[in-house]
């Protein structure tokens, strides 16, 4: 009985000693808005994402100066470009999600007329099963590079 009683007690122990979980999180960087050539027409997003929990999914992002914000993918098969929805968005397993051009980009339908080159648009991304991260993204004309991203 004592050596049942015993190994509990070095089990608690032990249990106590562990580091507790890392609480999921997901850092957002290297954030930018390319505004549309033709005014009204949707602009464009481009972000990396980073997480330390797998699975992680990448629910949506918003702005309050966007009136709709969706997760697209451009691709190319036998010389034809096309671009269709993103149907769901986990990161795959190393933990690395990047949104760039000619791949998963965040289309901004409805951008609010104050939103201008040289500045800066609040973008909110929500995430299951990390919390929300809201980053100031760089604001860029039509056509201006994007250093890799």
């Amino acid at each position: 009985m004592r050596v049942l009683i015993a190994t509990g007690l070095w089990m608690a122990a032990m249990a106590g000693c562990s580091p507790a979980p890392e609480e999921p999180r997901v850092t957002v960087q290297h954030v930018t808005v390319t505004l549309p050539a033709i005014r009204g027409r949707p602009g464009a997003a481009y972000f990396t994402l980073r997480t330390n929990t797998n699975p992680t999914s990448l629910i949506g992002v918003m702005s309050p100066l966007v009136q709709r914000i969706e997760l697209h993918e451009s691709g190319s098969k036998d010389g034809v470009s096309s671009m269709k929805p993103l149907e769901e968005t986990v990161f795959p397993g190393r933990g690395l999600l990047s949104f760039k051009p000619g791949g998963k980009h965040a289309m901004l339908f409805g951008i609010d007329p104050s939103v201008k080159a040289g500045g800066k648009i609040p973008l909110t991304f929500t995430f299951d099963p990390a919390p929300a991260v809201t980053v100031e993204a760089e604001v860029r004309g039509p056509g201006d590079v994007h250093d890799g991203h």
